[in-house]
């Protein structure tokens, strides 16, 4: 009888850890895999169809992150005012709403809005949904929990690349209705998941950290996560549109390039931690580094289509990839819970800061250049390159500041 108590309730409580896990995965869907990245699929028939012209549609990508900016540095608020499943139901909502309400092109204006608030509602739910989730889920399932959760931006962007082309044909206000009811779908089946505030997280035992954290190393980690934000900002927003119009391969050949970009990003955050097992977090993250570079330079260098294949699988690889590399690499230069918890806050406020400094900043040159894509995509290249050569230097004078003693 007690032995059957005890399987009862462990398989309750591995339901609930799932249903959790599910509704992180749903969360990451719609607010970044959806709200963000299936604008990119529809850049092109925006401008096809007259609604906007391109210097608008590429301003309008970037209000998105924009609003993912706020979103990430309003969330900890968010979260004391109001219960985290509660915030997170609405965040979903929100971007929810936003689909449908883009599909009326009112003006400019309206759509900056809606696109800003769907940045707000993804901001938000990266920063709280594994936050909710990951403290209910064994420890030793932890790492599988996040690697789950964060799949939802790479299926979204498969979703966005498959499902937009199938849809264009019957409008484009019919193709934002439909992603609106996809989302509102997944709204649905995410809204009981979410540990309620009675429920009990699994206290993790801890552990002493000898590491002396070097606060210039840690200075240097915000600056380069950065640029990997910038670095990253030219596939994400013009990828589909360079493919689509840039090349004159039409709008149906860059979906299929923006789905190999959505197959890296659900495989990157399981090859980040392979790699990060086996060489360490910082080494880790600087061959990201050097391999998103040398990717996005593919673009630049050559349009032949297995380089744009590589390019896009790479890049889209390194989108949730360089997550997981840059939390861990907090754990290594901080040796204490709060301390982590206020670099990692400052490390997504960075990130989300050099993307929308960069959205703004490619869109006002994409228009001042009349369309100069290869300009984006090397510029991207060597915010990345700056960013490995911050690393191997602050490396270096750590070294050496150690060797001295």
């Amino acid at each position: 009888m007690l032995r059957a108590g005890c399987a009862a309730r462990s398989g309750n409580a591995d339901v609930g850890v799932g249903r959790a896990i599910l509704a992180g995965l749903c969360a990451s869907l719609v607010g970044i895999g959806l709200a963000r990245f299936a604008y990119t699929a529809l850049m092109p028939a925006l401008v096809g169809e007259q609604w906007f012209v391109p210097a608008q549609a590429a301003y309008l990508g970037a209000a998105n992150l924009a609003g993912y900016l706020a979103g990430a540095l309003a969330a900890p608020r968010m979260s004391v005012a109001a219960p985290v499943a509660g915030v997170l139901r609405a965040m979903m909502l929100l971007a929810t709403v936003s689909f449908f309400a883009c599909a009326h092109p009112l003006s400019f204006s309206w759509f900056f809005v809606w696109r800003f608030a769907a940045g707000i509602s993804g901001g938000a739910l990266m920063v709280l949904a594994a936050l909710a989730v990951l403290p209910h889920v064994p420890i030793s399932r932890r790492g599988l929990a996040a690697g789950v959760t964060f799949t939802g931006v790479g299926l979204g962007i498969i979703a966005s690349g498959t499902l937009v082309p199938l849809l264009l044909p019957f409008g484009l206000g019919a193709t934002w209705n439909a992603l609106g009811a996809l989302s509102l779908l997944l709204t649905v089946i995410a809204w009981t998941g979410w540990p309620n505030a009675g429920g009990r997280p699994i206290v993790e035992a801890q552990r002493n950290d000898r590491r002396v954290a070097s606060y210039a190393a840690l200075r240097a980690l915000y600056v380069e996560y950065g640029l990997a934000a910038v670095g990253l900002v030219p596939h994400m927003i013009f990828l589909v549109d360079f493919i689509a119009r840039g090349l004159g391969q039409g709008l149906a050949a860059g979906a299929r390039y923006w789905v190999l970009f959505g197959l890296g990003a659900v495989a990157g955050p399981i090859l980040a931690g392979f790699a990060a097992d086996r060489l360490g977090f910082r080494s880790a993250l600087r061959l990201a580094f050097l391999a998103q570079a040398l990717a996005i330079a593919l673009v630049v260098l050559t349009d032949r289509p297995l380089a744009l294949m590589a390019s896009s699988a790479i890049v889209g690889a390194c989108v949730p990839g360089v997550v997981p590399l840059a939390l861990g690499r907090v754990h290594e230069l901080v040796n204490d819970e709060a301390g982590r918890k206020a670099a990692w806050s400052r490390c997504t406020a960075a990130f989300a800061l050099g993307q929308a400094v960069a959205a703004y900043a490619f869109a006002y040159l994409f228009a001042r250049t009349d369309g100069a894509y290869l300009t984006l995509f090397a510029a991207g290249a060597g915010a990345l390159l700056l960013a490995l050569a911050i690393d191997l230097c602050t490396g270096r004078a750590r070294g050496e500041s150690e060797t001295a003693r």
